[in-house]
């Protein structure tokens, strides 16, 4: 370190400009005095340099022999200097011990030995000479910065004070930069700091410029005041240029850091790339590279140019940032094994950017590939899942372990991004097998590094409990914290707790400012989630502009925001349903390789068939959707859009039952009773324990009537009787006819008529239509209540009930129990029988038949007959009916 040559001049008195005020700020080593007692507060052992004294007895000849030596050490010669000046140094002379002392500072003819340059300082100030302002000045700059001596910052005080004192110039930006914050036991004196600054400032110093300029500043340690900043800064920036115009590379490279975006002259990106250049041609080795990084957004061509000449110069920082170029796809094409070239060699010169740019980008490509082949995998629909690819790619792949060895490498070091990357990849389980507990500690030592993403990861695992014990509180804290640093997913994972309120208290209001805030700060994921909360909740609904939002993330790639959308119009949740606009979205999902979107696709193509679409209920069905077999195979039992097919409906529910289906399981149950009872009865119960209750009764019914196995009655009632308590009215039917019947157990009228009459007020239209036949005869043991019974058979009859429709009409009609009355009979027999009703279809078409001389017609012959008037609609033949039912044939059973 090259300290400023001595001017001599004629030695003025000593005195120390410390006032009491100022001293009683020194905090513990300076304290207030006697104006006088210069040096009150100075350190035991060091008063001998400010006490003053007598000056030194230079004589003229010893003068002229400094001058001498002077003149030697400006040529170079010092083994010269050095042997002329050892005889002075050994008299004590004070010019000749600082003149050696700058030598030792230096290095120059000796090994540089800064502890021997401050020991000859300390003596050449002992007694005062001409040289002692400057000697003071060089000796603090060792106290201040601990350079060969331990670091006294009131010692450096002291010798900067005496040597503004004895008017050296260079001496006050210093001094003031001391009293602007303070040091340790020297107390801060911004005014006096200022003064100093201002003095300075006035003429020229560029220190002091810069100084003020930057203590008007934001943040500063003045008044903070815009336009006096600004105008010392571009005072600043103009001794800069006057030392860049006389080629001054430094200057240069300082006038672009003034136009950075953080420079005291604002981000002028042309400004900073001119003077980087301008620099960079003039030969600074230092300012090739940082030209290279600049002209990357402008001229990427150039700064690639830039950046290679500085790491053929052997910039290590050049070499790493052109390898990250070359490895840039927003750059162009990737040129992998060049870039490897040149960070490997920036890894040989002891690069840790380099090695975790080089783990880094191996590990994202090692990642890529992955993600593309488990792609694959359920293309080929194998299914195979993506972590027994992953751990396929670890074994196999050298990238993934050259990858994680060298940011291991970048760990050992303390680089906190090595350490966020190991944090990711090992709480995931994409490359290598999750440790979380491990990666916990990378993450942990990157956030006490202050390193963002660590710090955001970490919080993450605190919120779901991934390494660590859950921990809402301490997730919130972290992420805070990383959402201070700029971490825009940090604002989405709590935007999205607050949404849950699970790990976190429940706050919709504050989720959606977190995630607006994402959004603002382009991270599309946050886009799909507040878009999701608009449709979905539980954010108040917004259905615009959840669209909106929803279709942003989808444009950029978000390939749930597209699952989000499909499910969105799918469901009609949030927006109109739209089958075709969920099949477009679902399957850009689908293409753009996210896990759910089939699954969705398949559901869509089942919502589709309970439309009627009958290919796409197909489609979903061969896609192996449980729900879509199971629909198609009751479309096939009950030809609803297909034709007709027992054996495709037995298929595919049986498809269906066993992928899981619950219902499959027991209408294919119940199909099976006829053929195979014992597997029937097995997928019934099977159904009936997974709770669906079609099953439960199909089992309490074959087990009261021993249909398809042992009758166990018991096992019956205890099927049927809960589901019919809890107002089933089929099951309180069953329970009813049962008893009305005997059938599996002892008749019981009483027993009868209550649950017919629960299943008749739960609604049950054949419950109506029974007990209405039964009561208006008083049949199977049950009193007669012939206008309870009516009512009961009309409510029926007016709801379409054929077999309710059919009593009526034979009732009317016979006479015997209701008032005869022939038309009205008529109207009910032949409501019954465009149902399809038998026995009403056969009394009417017998009379007709009859009335034509064909009693004996068989009733083949009269069922054929009949079909043949309705389908024909013959409004003669039907009003011929109502006339000839009075007959008596058409009053038979």
């Amino acid at each position: 370190m090259k300290k400023t040559a001595t001017t001599f001049r004629p030695h003025a008195p000593l005195r120390l400009t410390v006032s009491a005020a100022l001293l009683a700020l020194l905090a513990g080593c300076v304290a207030p005095g006697q104006p006088n007692d210069s040096t009150r507060g100075v350190p035991a052992g060091y008063t001998d340099w400010f006490n003053g004294g007598p000056q030194a007895d230079i004589e003229g000849e010893d003068w002229n022999r400094i001058s001498r030596i002077q003149e030697l050490v400006e040529a170079g010669q010092y083994d010269e200097a050095i042997e002329r000046l050892e005889p002075l140094v050994a008299r004590h002379i004070p010019p000749a011990q600082y003149e050696m002392a700058k030598l030792y500072d230096a290095g120059e003819g000796v090994e540089r030995d800064p502890a021997e340059a401050a020991r000859l300082y300390g003596r050449a100030i002992e007694l005062p000479s001409p040289i002692l302002g400057n000697a003071s000045l060089n000796l603090a700059e060792h106290y201040r910065e601990g350079d060969g001596v331990e670091r006294n910052d009131v010692l450096a005080y002291y010798l900067l004070d005496q040597a503004v004192g004895e008017g050296v110039e260079r001496a006050e930006p210093m001094l003031a930069e001391l009293l602007a914050e303070g040091g340790e036991g020297v107390g801060a004196d911004p005014e006096r700091a200022r003064q100093l600054h201002v003095r300075a400032a006035e003429r020229g110093d560029a220190q002091a410029l810069q100084a003020l300029a930057e203590g008007h500043g934001p943040g500063g340690w003045l008044p903070e005041e815009p336009e006096r900043a600004m105008d010392y800064a571009q005072r600043y920036a103009a001794t800069l240029e006057e030392k860049a115009a006389a080629g001054d590379t430094n200057a240069m490279r300082e006038l672009a850091g003034l136009h950075a975006p953080d420079g005291l002259l604002g981000d002028q990106p042309e400004r900073r790339r001119q003077w980087l250049v301008r620099a960079a041609e003039a030969g600074d080795e230092d300012a090739l590279g940082q030209a290279g990084r600049a002209m990357m957004e402008s001229d990427p061509q150039r700064g690639r140019e830039l950046l290679e000449a500085a790491a053929d110069r052997g910039d290590v920082d050049a070499m790493t940032q052109l390898g990250r170029f070359l490895l840039d796809p927003e750059q162009g094409p990737t040129q992998r094994g060049e870039a490897e070239r040149w960070l490997n060699r920036a890894i040989e010169a002891g690069s840790v950017d380099a090695m975790v740019a080089l783990g880094a980008a191996l590990i994202d490509d090692a990642g890529k590939r992955s993600r593309l082949m488990a792609q694959d995998t359920l293309d080929d629909g194998t299914g195979a899942p993506s972590t027994t690819l992953a751990d396929t790619a670890m074994s196999t792949s050298p990238d993934v372990r050259r990858g994680i060895e060298l940011l291991e490498r970048g760990a050992e070091q303390d680089d906190p991004l090595a350490l966020a990357y190991l944090g990711d990849i090992y709480l995931g389980d994409e490359l290598v097998p999750s440790q979380p507990y491990l990666a916990i500690e990378y993450l942990e030592r990157g956030h006490e590094l202050g390193h963002p993403w660590a710090t955001e990861q970490l919080g993450a695992a605190y919120l779901e409990g991934r390494g660590v014990p859950a921990d809402g509180r301490r997730a919130e804290e972290l992420l805070r914290e990383a959402i201070d640093q700029g971490q825009s997913g940090a604002q989405r994972l709590l935007g999205e707790a607050h949404l849950e309120g699970e790990a976190v208290p429940f706050h919709p209001s504050r989720g959606e400012e977190l995630l607006l805030a994402a959004v603002e700060a382009g991270d599309t994921s946050a886009m799909t989630t507040l878009g999701e909360a608009y449709l979905a909740g539980p954010l108040e609904e917004q259905p615009g502009r959840g669209l909106e939002l929803l279709e942003q993330a989808a444009h950029q790639g978000d390939a749930y925001a597209m699952v989000v959308l499909g499910r969105a119009y799918r469901d009609g949740q949030g927006l109109p349903r739209d089958l075709d606009a969920a099949s477009r979205w679902l399957t850009r999902a689908r293409d753009a390789g996210h896990a759910s979107a089939d699954e969705a696709l398949t559901g869509l193509n089942r919502d589709r068939g309970a439309q009627g679409d009958i290919g796409a209920l197909v489609e979903a069905a061969e896609d192996g959707h449980p729900g879509a077999m199971a629909d198609l195979g009751r479309a096939f039992l009950h030809g609803e859009g297909v034709e007709q097919n027992r054996e495709h409906a037995r298929a595919w529910l049986e498809r269906a039952a066993n992928a899981g289906h619950t219902g499959a399981r027991a209408e294919f149950g119940e199909m099976l009773l006829e053929s195979d009872p014992q597997r029937g009865m097995q997928l019934l119960q099977g159904a009936a324990d997974a709770g669906h209750e079609g099953a439960r009764l199909a089992l309490g019914r074959a087990y009261l009537t021993g249909e398809h196995g042992e009758a166990d009655a018991e096992q019956g009632l205890a099927y049927l009787r809960p589901a019919a308590e809890a107002g089933n009215p089929h099951a309180a039917q069953l329970l009813g006819q049962a008893y009305l019947e005997g059938n599996g157990v002892e008749a019981d009228p009483a027993q009868a008529e209550e649950w017919l009459t629960r299943a008749v007020e739960s609604g049950d239209l054949s419950s109506r239509a029974n007990l209405g036949r039964v009561l208006l005869r008083g049949e199977d043991g049950m009193p007669q209540d012939a206008e309870r019974g009516v009512a009961l058979l009309q409510e029926a009859a007016d709801q379409g009930h054929a077999g309710a429709q059919a009593t009526l009409g034979r009732e009317y009609l016979r006479g015997d129990l209701l008032e005869r009355d022939s038309r009205r009979g008529a109207d009910y027999l032949l409501q019954a029988a465009h149902q399809g009703h038998a026995s009403a279809r056969l009394a009417l078409a017998e009379a007709y038949l009859s009335a034509n001389g064909l009693e004996n017609a068989n009733r083949e012959q009269a069922l054929l007959w009949l079909d043949e008037v309705m389908e024909g609609d013959s409004d003669i033949a039907l009003e011929t009916l109502h006339d000839l039912l009075s007959d008596d044939i058409a009053a038979a059973e």
